[in-house]
């Protein structure tokens, strides 16, 4: 068996399904809250020139509702780019952390097995 560490860490992963955080919904997440963060803050600064601008007042707090609304995106958008991004991360910790306490429960048992004969755990 001339197979890898990393070929049978794929295969694991394949084995436990987890999905490939390259691809899907979660990508698209990942990418609308960046698109909101940025886009909240443009709309937020636009409306602070706009209500800046003018001695009208309509039009002044028609720009502070937009700047009220461009900052809530920005704050949806980070929550949004936070936990997506925290959770591709940690999946493939998690996996990894699995990954390495089998290996290290497989180097143990195998270390212990050339000790025992084999009938039991505490027999020599």
């Amino acid at each position: 068996m001339t197979e890898t560490r990393a070929d049978r860490f794929v295969q694991e992963l394949n084995a436990l399904k987890i999905p490939d955080p390259s691809a899907g919904r979660s990508g698209l997440w990942l990418r609308t809250g960046v698109i909101l963060m940025v886009g909240g803050l443009v709309v937020a600064v636009l409306a602070y020139f706009m209500s800046h601008g003018t001695t009208n007042p309509l039009s002044q707090r028609d720009a502070i509702v937009l700047a009220l609304g461009g900052v809530a995106a920005s704050i949806v958008g980070s929550a949004l780019f936070l936990r997506y991004s925290l959770t591709n991360f940690l999946r493939f910790w998690l996996a990894r952390q699995s990954f390495d306490l089998d290996a290290l429960g497989n180097r143990v048992v195998g270390a212990d097995n050339s000790r025992y004969d084999g009938v039991g755990a505490g027999s020599r």
